[in-house]
């Protein structure tokens, strides 16, 4: 019973025999170790037959003997992973797979469940190309592992093209047993642009809306978020290769501003960017189900969640090291072209 390895249930039949041992009544060890009568008396009448070795081991149950063999179901694993649907689709259905191998849907919805088999979802990637991969990555992600001392970090990117949509009726609310819903039509009020600028290690955000992201909206903001931070204060900037990043003005810009310096991820790895993160979060918690009439009122929104976020903000924490990224890179490269 002391065995820190021992499952609970076994636990829980040696405390039902130990405590009768000790001559507590029965509904003394029902009340003790918070089980029904028959629990006890069913474990305590075992262990008189068997003794300990029948606390260990559940008797068969009734039911429906299994009637699928490894075999086949290694078999239809692997028509899974490398069969071609009958009907020139490009994926299998629980339907047509168990059509195509004679079983019921549910069977086969059971099998792939158990080998993680999950035909009808995707993920999207993309190898990033950059002859300067490792240079950049390395720069990235030592700013999130071992920032420098007397420095603020931040991740920054812009969100563009935001629409402030109206559904043009109202939705229904969620209740038991049905998701809450909303027309798939709507009207378009307009767009916005969201800069933002994560504090790596407070996970603030400080952000501003545009119309346009060209290199003018781009160093108005920068200018801003420079003036948030101290003197005496170094600034490090994360931030992708868009065009508007690496113009001559922002390059006259970083002359006027020595303490700034922009720390570039390579192309194809925004992943890399972790104010990406936040997006993702505000897409989710706000702009998904979000019904409005202007792109004021959609800027309204967006600065009332970042300003609710900003009360308690929680950094994101970057936790993959260079060595363990550039493994899967290399695994990915090498499963390609075996594929391909």
């Amino acid at each position: 019973m002391r065995a820190r390895t021992t499952p609970r249930r076994m636990v829980e039949r040696a405390r039902i025999v130990l405590a009768s041992a000790a001559g507590k009544s029965g509904d003394a060890i029902c009340a003790a170790i918070g089980v029904s009568r028959p629990t006890v008396t069913l474990w305590l009448d075992r262990y008189d037959d068997g003794g300990a070795a029948a606390l260990t081991a559940d008797r068969p149950r009734s039911g429906r003997p299994k009637t699928i063999t490894a075999e086949r179901e290694a078999e239809i694993v692997d028509q899974t992973l490398h069969g071609t649907p009958p009907d020139g689709g490009t994926h299998w259905s629980t339907r047509l797979m168990a059509k195509q191998v004679g079983l019921d849907s549910t069977t086969i919805g059971r099998i792939w469940r158990a080998h993680g088999l999950k035909p009808h979802l995707i993920s999207y990637f993309k190898l990033s190309t950059d002859p300067e991969f490792v240079p950049k990555l390395r720069d990235v992600v030592g700013l999130y592992l071992d920032p420098p001392k007397r420095a603020v970090v931040f991740s920054v990117d812009e969100k563009s093209q935001i629409q402030a949509l109206n559904h043009t009726q109202p939705g229904l609310p969620l209740k038991k047993g049905r998701a809450g819903t909303m027309t798939h039509d709507y009207e378009r009020h307009g767009t916005t642009t969201l800069f933002a600028a994560l504090n790596v290690a407070t996970g603030e955000i400080h952000h501003d809306c545009f119309p346009r992201h060209r290199r003018r909206e781009f160093l108005q903001f920068m200018t801003q978020v420079e003036a948030t931070v101290e003197p005496g204060l170094s600034i490090h900037v994360i931030l992708d290769n868009y065009g508007t990043h690496t113009t001559p003005e922002v390059t006259q810009w970083l002359r006027r501003h020595p303490r700034v310096h922009f720390h570039f991820t390579p192309t194809s790895a925004s992943w890399l960017n972790l104010v990406e993160r936040f997006f993702s979060e505000l897409t989710t918690r706000e702009l998904r189900r979000l019904s409005v009439t202007s792109v004021r009122d959609l800027e309204a929104a967006i600065d009332a969640y970042i300003a609710r976020r900003n009360t308690d903000p929680t950094p994101f924490k970057w936790t993959a090291s260079v060595r363990s990224i550039l493994a899967k890179v290399q695994k990915a490269k090498e499963t390609l072209a075996s594929v391909h």
